[in-house]
């Protein structure tokens, strides 16, 4: 990612963390849209409590983008965890295009190419990292 790419993702951000739980239960609307399997890793969840997590969680890879690898190893532990929630590789693909629906739906105009841009390497960054952590776990079961 370039810094302008971590800048537009940073400020793009701070637009939705003031409508962070609509911004919540719409990603987990558009991802069940899409695949509406994934309802059953989340069968008996508090869907609010799961939206801030969602929010906590994307905020920290935001502000820590910038210094990518000092988030690295709380996002492979967040990869590791997911394995054991049912979560797998192809399932990071849907969850990019949740992620980039929701934000073109809480941004609007706001939402450029550039932005989309920016987020999808941010998502790229993020998915390929938990992507390889999952994997070293599943290779050690």
């Amino acid at each position: 990612m370039t810094p302008d790419q971590i800048k537009l993702v940073q400020e793009s951000f701070r637009e939705i963390v003031p409508i962070r739980e609509a911004a919540a239960a719409l990603f987990y609307e558009k991802l069940f849209a899409i695949d509406g399997s994934l309802k059953a890793l989340f069968r008996e969840t508090n869907m609010k409590k799961q939206g801030a997590k969602l929010m906590a969680a994307l905020g920290f890879v935001v502000h820590g983008l910038s210094r990518a690898e000092t988030i690295l190893p709380t996002v492979q532990d967040l990869a590791r965890r997911h394995v054991g929630y049912g979560v797998e590789e192809h399932h990071y693909a849907t969850v990019g295009q949740a992620l980039i629906e929701t934000l073109e739906a809480g941004l609007g105009e706001a939402f450029t190419p550039q932005v989309r841009e920016a987020w999808a390497a941010a998502y790229g960054l993020l998915a390929s990292v938990m992507i390889a952590a999952a994997r070293e776990v599943q290779l050690a079961a």
